[in-house]
């Protein structure tokens, strides 16, 4: 028991210090270098008229922080997915979650594009929600005729491959000056991001993080079983549907603002039950919000600077790195 809290407090520790090393490289780090001596005096004046001051203030530091909170968005809700099924593949991404909030919010840009509207971020996350409500509620019916979960999860994917065609679609033959960061955002990205955004974003996987927590012990409990998650007074119904209900806001608030990003969502927990050795609720749910921002942090720093000025889609990187962490663990499992 002690060398548990021993490895967890490690493992935090660790986290934290990945984090913050994170945040200095990507305030840092880009086209224009920030020295580290500049970065201090610019963060401790809040502000000024420099070229370092702008930079830091209006391009960079509301995306590192987006970055950070949607990745660690996404790894929980990947996290109440894989508690749902009871499937370690489980995420919004693979699940077709993401996409179907991608189809909803690209169809309504286009709508209101066409008609000279500009949607408020409130609108953004509706339209994302209901599409993650839509695609959840499918992956839902399939389950109750499917009782493969393998079968389950390429009904996922196929749903996401569909999704992603039909959106792909609109977005080519969409009429709109703005349809080029229109496909930017189809393919992922976390570029534009301003401090509105990050001020509503924050609210959304604030709450969404927290309540997440609050449902840690039902969660521990219906690990061990539906019975025995029954036996303790746990109400299955309510809790599911708080469940879906809170995968679906956190997945649809990353959609909504960075476009769908995938692998995070099924990676990010694996690598956290890997470090902390263990599944419980209470330690999985604040380690997957670090973890996933470290590790959305380290791929938006790639996607901006390995071929710059040219910008990788977020997506593209995470699958680099996400992608061999899913093989492994399937791997290993088979092994087991």
């Amino acid at each position: 028991m002690q060398a548990q809290k021993k490895r967890t407090t490690g493992a935090f520790l660790l986290l934290f210090a990945l984090l913050l090393a994170l945040l200095a490289a990507n305030l840092t780090i880009g086209s224009v270098r920030v020295s580290l001596p500049e970065l201090i005096f610019v963060l401790r004046a809040r502000g000024g008229v420099s070229t370092a001051a702008r930079i830091v203030w209006t391009l960079r530091l509301p995306r590192l922080l987006a970055a950070a909170l949607l990745g660690g968005a996404l790894a929980v809700s990947g996290f109440l997915l894989q508690t749902f099924f009871a499937n370690p593949i489980a995420g919004p991404f693979v699940l077709g979650i993401s996409s179907g909030a991608k189809l909803t919010v690209a169809l309504t840009l286009i709508a209101a594009l066409s008609r000279g509207r500009v949607l408020g971020s409130g609108a953004l996350i509706g339209a994302a929600f209901l599409g993650s409500m839509l695609a959840m509620g499918f992956i839902l019916l399939l389950s109750a005729r499917i009782k493969r979960m393998s079968l389950l999860v390429v009904c996922g994917v196929m749903i996401g491959y569909i999704g992603s065609a039909v959106t792909e679609f609109a977005v080519t033959f969409a009429d709109d000056q703005n349809i080029v960061n229109l496909h930017n955002w189809s393919m992922g990205s976390f570029s534009g991001i301003t401090w509105a955004n990050v001020y509503v974003i924050a609210w959304v996987v604030l709450a969404g993080i927290t309540l997440s927590f609050l449902l840690s012990k039902p969660m521990a409990a219906y690990q061990l079983g539906e019975g025995y998650a029954q036996n303790l007074g746990v109400n299955l119904r309510r809790f599911r549907l708080e469940l879906i209900l809170l995968s679906s806001l956190l997945s649809a608030c990353v959609t909504a603002f960075a476009g769908p990003i995938s692998f995070v969502g099924v990676a990010a927990p694996h690598l956290m039950k890997s470090l902390f050795k263990t599944a419980r609720p209470l330690v999985m749910v604040p380690a997957c919000f670090l973890g996933g921002a470290v590790f959305c942090l380290f791929c938006d720093l790639l996607a901006r600077t390995v071929f710059a000025p040219t910008e990788l889609s977020i997506s593209s990187v995470t699958a680099v790195f996400g992608a061999p962490v899913v093989i492994w663990m399937l791997l290993r499992r088979r092994g087991d």
